[in-house]
C-alpha cells in the first residue's frame, strides 16, 4: 500500500475575514475530494487571516500514480485559487 501526500501553504492577501478564508479554503478542499477522489484538510494556520495550509492524501498501489494525481490536483489548484502559493511538497510512504 502506498500513500501519497501532498503539503500546500498558501497566501491569501485579499482575505478580509476568517469566514472568507474559510470558504476558499473549504472550496479548495471539496475540488480536491471531489475531482481526485482524496482526502483534505486544513491541517495548520487556522488562526492566521493571510495564510493557510491545506494537507492531502491519496491511496494507491502506485507511487508514481498517487504522485500525478497530486500533482494534478496542485495544477487545478494553481490555476483555479485566488491565492498565491508559498510552499508545496508531495512526498509517498509504503506501508
Amino acid at each position: 500500500m502506498i500513500v501519497s501526500m501532498i503539503q500546500i501553504i498558501f497566501e491569501l492577501p485579499d482575505i478580509d475575514s476568517i469566514k472568507e478564508k474559510r470558504r476558499v479554503i473549504k472550496s479548495v478542499m471539496e475540488k480536491m475530494r471531489n475531482r481526485f477522489h482524496m482526502s483534505a484538510a486544513e491541517v495548520d494556520l487556522q488562526d492566521s487571516l493571510s495564510f493557510a495550509q491545506i494537507g492531502g492524501a491519496l491511496v494507491s498501489n502506485s507511487k508514481t500514480f498517487g504522485e500525478t494525481v497530486l500533482r494534478k490536483a496542485f495544477n487545478m489548484i494553481e490555476k483555479e485559487t485566488p491565492a498565491r502559493i508559498q510552499d508545496m511538497s508531495i512526498h509517498s510512504e509504503e506501508f
